[in-house]
């Protein structure tokens, strides 16, 4: 039996206290495609989302083309996040805040340039490197939090309500930009969302959550 590829988790579970936010998830997201998962607030979708990236303590298991990522540190597991309100460095400009992972890296300077210019037109705010992220829209701060998060090439990317913060027409619009960058670049992402609609824009999967089980939607 050949093992499948792409992002799985089996029996992956969260507790805090007594009480179970996930219960023996399983999932499997193909390599290059867009999930999503849709749900109340307090259904597990981010503790999930915490436990494949490794920062919630959690059990069961989470593989990356067959190998367990469980006892793989958080830093090395090549997954990128992206979360609600961005999550930006304020001292930092728009190109310090998406090459601060490949300075941490230790990426040449020449380099890092050239990869955050790369970013900067991906997901169109070409010019905007030395802008100050207060002088950015909300739509603009999520592309930045976006370019950042693709920065170091993950192989999985996780995003944790990435538009529910902006207005209704912002979000429509940008649940397109959002999957139309991630399918240019080829890159596995799992969205977590209240919003159906918006589900349906940028995912070709879709699970429900609800009291920390997952149903398939499609």
């Amino acid at each position: 039996m050949t093992e499948q590829q792409g992002l799985t988790t089996h029996g992956l579970s969260v507790t805090y206290g007594e009480h179970r936010a996930v219960d023996g998830v399983n999932l499997t997201v193909d390599p290059g495609t867009i999930a999503a998962i849709v749900g109340p607030s307090g259904s597990g979708k981010s503790s999930l989302l915490g436990a494949i990236a490794g920062i919630v303590p959690s059990t069961g298991d989470v593989r990356w083309n067959g190998e367990s990522l469980s006892d793989v540190p958080v830093h090395r597991r090549g997954v990128g996040l992206v979360f609600q309100d961005g999550q930006l460095f304020p001292h930092r400009d728009v190109a310090g805040n998406i090459g601060f992972g490949l300075e941490m890296a230790r990426m040449s300077a020449p380099q890092r340039a050239h990869r955050v210019a790369e970013l900067l037109e991906l997901v169109g705010l070409d010019g905007y490197g030395a802008r100050r992220v207060d002088q950015l829209s909300g739509g603009e701060r999520q592309r930045v939090a976006l370019a950042r998060s693709l920065a170091p090439s993950p192989r999985i990317l996780l995003l944790d309500e990435p538009l529910s913060s902006l207005d209704a027409q912002l979000r429509e619009r940008l649940a397109v930009q959002v999957r139309d960058i991630l399918t240019a670049v080829g890159t596995t992402a799992l969205v977590v969302t209240h919003d159906a609609a918006e589900a349906r824009v940028m995912a070709s999967q879709t699970w429900r959550m609800e009291d920390g089980h997952l149903t398939a939607l499609g």
